[in-house]
């Protein structure tokens, strides 16, 4: 009997198992996936590249950094038109450049440092204009008074790094200029020198010095003679006077001589034959080494303009054969 009751609590605990074994499912095995056919690979080839002729990848690559030929010439024109600074034109620290028209002078400035273009002594400011006036300072002042009165134009850079141009214009001509910017390295000054204006200075300054110099030495008042009568055309040179001192003739000219053209003097003789006499040109005097009776100034190819001198004892003797 012990044994009976052992045995049941066992067969309760068995009993559930065995539903729970009855109602479960048992998964079946899967079907194998059918084999994959097998293909037989040909033989293995390279992939195929297409190469780009030399010629014709240069020609690309030279097409996308190709500059058109205007922009090339100007570029060219620019390289060639710049005068850098250079050791020889240098007085003291201030840079001396020879002016030239359309010439493009450069120059070097720094931040914290000022830059000064002098002018010319006399020249009168009109403006100045900067490629860049957020980023460079532009002012002017001037030194001296009077025909030394000098216009100075003050150029600083905000930082380096920096370039622009400066057009200045005044009076006299235009500068065009171009700055580059550097850490430290700063022109003190800068200006030029005219040597066409130095040129014109030197001729001004003969002209009055030969105007100052008297057309002959020695001339005695008593000796001259002005009776020569001019007649003939009336152009723009046509002589004031005449007269000699018995070994000499002057013939004067208007101040507009100096200007325009001269007319080349004939002597006539008594033959009525024009001759080309020697004479030298002193201002706006001819001087003839010689004395003559009548002479002809004549100008012009088609249609001349001709102007005759003659003497007084020459005129008189016509007169007295008209009479007789």
């Amino acid at each position: 009997m012990k044994s009976i009751r052992m045995i049941a609590p066992c067969l309760l605990a068995i009993l559930p198992m065995a539903a729970l074994a009855q109602t479960q499912t048992i998964p079946l095995p899967a079907k194998p996936a059918p084999p994959i056919p097998l293909v037989k690979a040909g033989p293995s080839h390279p992939p195929v590249v297409v190469k780009q002729p030399r010629n014709v990848a240069h020609s690309a690559r030279r097409k996308q950094h190709a500059v058109s030929p205007p922009l090339r010439s100007v570029a060219v024109a620019n390289r060639a038109a710049t005068a850098e600074p250079a050791a020889q034109s240098f007085i003291n620290a201030t840079q001396v450049y020879s002016w030239s028209e359309g010439a493009v002078y450069q120059g070097y400035a720094a931040p914290g440092s000022v830059t000064d273009i002098a002018l010319q002594a006399g020249e009168a400011l009109v403006a100045v204009a900067a490629g860049d006036t957020v980023r460079w300072i532009i002012g002017d002042t001037t030194s001296g008074s009077g025909a030394d009165k000098r216009t100075h134009i003050l150029v600083k850079p905000a930082s380096a790094g920096l370039s622009t141009n400066l057009v200045i214009t005044t009076d006299r001509r235009s500068y065009h200029l171009r700055f580059a910017s550097t850490e430290k390295t700063a022109m003190v000054a800068l200006s030029w020198a005219y040597p066409q204006d130095a040129l014109i200075a030197l001729r001004r300054d003969a002209a009055h010095v030969e105007a100052a110099t008297p057309v002959a030495s020695g001339l005695a008042i008593d000796s001259m003679h002005f009776d020569y009568l001019i007649k003939g055309d009336r152009p723009a040179w046509r002589p004031i006077r005449a007269f000699d001192d018995g070994r000499q003739t002057f013939i004067e000219f208007p101040a507009s001589l100096a200007v325009g053209e001269a007319p080349p003097l004939f002597v006539v003789g008594r033959e009525g034959t024009a001759e080309l006499v020697n004479y030298r040109v002193r201002g706006r005097f001819y001087v003839v080494d010689r004395l003559f009776d009548a002479a002809e100034l004549r100008l012009g190819l088609k249609k001349q303009d001709v102007v005759r001198i003659e003497r007084g004892t020459v005129v008189q003797n016509n007169r007295q054969r008209r009479a007789s």
